[in-house]
């Protein structure tokens, strides 16, 4: 089946401020290497408010509501869009769990911003909402198991941290270490064993990789079983990405696709910061996912 990208106009409204990398420009990059004659598109309602209490403190969810213009964090800034930009993502997300899990084929998420850094109760590394973690919970009303691959550069601390004590959501990271959010260390199996964590040196590349793929991230995948998978996909661990040290090509996401495109997968943009870069490996993994691996 032909993969479906979901994507709101909110998305854009996002700005963190000139010369941030996480930047508008990011979403058009990624939408024209998916252009709507061979990705259908569909443009979903933004989420409402509760809708983000299912993963994060209401208090928290609350006070990102009321916030105005300004910074969270040194990294995480708010425009006057950010909030409704979120909920759209969020709402890309919930609405891309119903298509798959009804059997319509894998979905894209073409959305901003990214959430896997956001906790429980508090935005980080450019994220506000954990929309990964969010969507597992809502695909875990319908389904008995599910399981997020997150391969960004950096590790997805946020969806950690929610998934932690959920023993029918596993969480599978490959990620460059040592390395920001300082999170992601081997030992890190959840509370229940359900967490696989693949720290992988700067300047890893092809081989080693798809090496650690093969070995680590293939495994855990079959023994989750997952009814649904849940992609964080991140596109800095290219090697020509500003903000990442691993040394991945383009190819390579191409052949990560190819590996998992056998289970009914849910992928939700999160990193990826040279826009010519992101362009061809996003391109590069939609198509390998019609491959049909594991």
């Amino acid at each position: 089946m032909a993969l479906t990208v979901f994507t709101h106009p909110a998305c854009a409204g996002h700005y963190p401020g000139a010369g941030h990398p996480e930047d508008p420009a990011r979403l058009d990059a990624v939408l024209g290497a998916l252009p709507g004659d061979l990705f259908p598109r569909i443009t979903p309602e933004p989420a409402q408010e509760p809708a983000a209490r299912a993963a994060h403190d209401p208090a928290y969810v609350g006070a990102l509501a009321r916030h105005g213009p300004g910074p969270l964090d040194p990294d995480t800034h708010m425009s006057a869009g950010s909030w409704r930009a979120a909920l759209a993502a969020l709402g890309c997300a919930l609405a891309g769990v119903d298509h798959v899990l009804a059997g319509c084929g894998p979905a894209f998420c073409a959305v901003r911003p990214p959430g896997h850094h956001a906790t429980r109760a508090r935005a980080m590394g450019f994220c506000l909402l954990s929309t990964a973690a969010l969507a597992a919970l809502y695909a875990l009303e319908r389904v008995d198991r599910v399981a997020v691959l997150d391969f960004d550069v950096h590790h997805g601390n946020g969806t950690q941290d929610i998934l932690w004590d959920e023993a029918r959501a596993a969480y599978i990271s490959t990620h460059q270490w040592p390395f920001y959010p300082s999170t992601g260390a081997e030992g890190e199996v959840g509370a229940h064993g359900q967490v696989t964590n693949i720290p992988l040196p700067a300047g890893t590349g092809s081989p080693a990789y798809r090496r650690a793929f093969l070995d680590r991230v293939l495994p855990a995948l079959r023994a989750a079983a997952p009814g649904l998978l849940i992609v964080s996909a991140g596109f800095d661990a290219h090697a020509d990405d500003p903000l990442g040290g691993l040394a991945l090509t383009t190819q390579d996401f191409g052949w990560i696709g190819a590996q998992i495109g056998a289970l009914p997968t849910l992928s939700l943009l999160e990193g990826g910061y040279n826009h010519t870069a992101l362009a061809a490996s996003v391109r590069a993994y939609a198509e390998g996912l019609k491959g049909g691996g594991l």
